[in-house]
């Protein structure tokens, strides 16, 4: 379809589909018009509602509005969810002087074949790691990854291919209180890799990850300094992956268990600026599994499997998922990116394929 039919288009969908969120009112009436345009960059379109109306401007009219269009314009584009009414201000008579803004992506979230795994992490570069067709991901402004879902969502599968691709940007290091497929990979990759030893306790096991976060703590600091003294300094990027946080935090000594929470806060919050990553797996990240302060500071975030208000309260808790498309199959679900490249909003996601 061509952009200069997407408004006619979308009116006549409107006109037949608003009903009661609009109080009956149509185009025919004059009570609103659709416009394609673009806003700081980001191509969408406008609802402007001609006011004085007899329909309120509101979260209900946005979600009908989104329900229809969202439907409508798949799968030439991907309208992205709001978690509040985008208003923006039209340069026209106080009747048109405001509109809602519905930014969207052109086409559809494509997931990544990848006929060779080893090979395409190779070809990889600049810090960029790929997630679907058409979206990469810069580690550099990435403090750190979030992955949620509930067991045989594909959270393990997703987490490999992250640590093929990390592995040749930087040094890493696995903690894996299951002893399983991180495991698995670490070994073979001769990555150093954390898990429990049968004849440990479970708080001795937590005891010596602090001991691997303090290191990395440390390593935060002397790159601190380093700064300091010189701000254009390049930093190898330092990941620190951890499987299963709820394993790990849930039914240890409380005094270890807030030395964990304490070192992954500080490292959070102090780790950008000197290249060092927090990359965690969760079925859920609610405040049992990690602290709020960590959370507010991870700016990837992944939710894989059923997507419903229960399942995103912990990583969009502004977030309505009623109505937006997402793909069936295993490795779908939401992900967000929040860095300068990339639509505030969150996307359908689609995890590569790879052999």
């Amino acid at each position: 379809m061509d952009k200069k039919e997407i408004p006619n288009y979308l009116t006549q969908s409107f006109n037949m589909s608003l009903g009661n969120d609009a109080e009956g009112e149509t185009s025919y009436t004059n009570a609103f018009e659709v416009r394609v345009t673009v806003i700081d960059d980001t191509e969408g379109f406008l609802f402007i509602p001609r006011l004085p109306a007899n329909y309120r401007i509101d979260r209900q009219l946005m979600e009908a509005i989104y329900t229809i269009a969202s439907a409508a314009l798949y799968p030439q584009y991907t309208l992205l969810k709001q978690n509040n009414l985008y208003l923006v201000p039209l340069d026209e008579d106080i009747h048109t002087a405001r509109a809602l803004f519905f930014p969207w992506k052109e086409g559809i979230s494509k997931r990544l074949v990848i006929p060779d795994i080893k090979e395409f992490a190779v070809k990889q570069s600049n810090q960029q790691l790929p997630i679907m067709d058409n979206l990469k991901i810069n580690m550099s402004k990435v403090v750190g990854i979030a992955i949620a879902g509930n067991s045989g969502a594909g959270k393990s599968y997703f987490l490999t291919y992250l640590l093929e691709l990390l592995s040749r940007m930087g040094k890493l290091v696995i903690v894996d209180p299951k002893m399983d497929t991180p495991s698995r990979w670490g070994k073979k990759r001769g990555v150093k890799t954390l898990f429990p030893i049968s004849n440990r306790s479970k708080s001795d096991f937590v005891s010596q990850v602090n001991e691997e976060l303090s290191n990395a703590l440390n390593t935060v600091y002397e790159r601190q300094r380093e700064l300091y003294d010189n701000s254009n300094i390049e930093f190898e990027h330092y990941y620190v992956v951890i499987d299963e946080l709820l394993a790990l935090s849930e039914g240890v000594n409380k005094a270890i268990k807030d030395s964990f929470f304490s070192l992954l806060s500080q490292i959070a919050l102090l780790g950008r600026a000197t290249n060092v990553h927090l990359i965690l797996c969760s079925q859920r990240f609610d405040n049992t599994a990690i602290p709020l302060s960590v959370r507010e500071q991870l700016n990837v975030l992944v939710q894989l499997g059923n997507i419903s208000k229960r399942t995103t309260q912990f990583l969009f808790p502004d977030l309505d998922p009623s109505n937006i498309v997402i793909p069936l199959g295993k490795g779908t679900g939401l992900i967000q990116v929040i860095d300068s490249e990339h639509p505030y909003q969150v996307l359908p996601l689609l995890c590569p394929t790879y052999y």
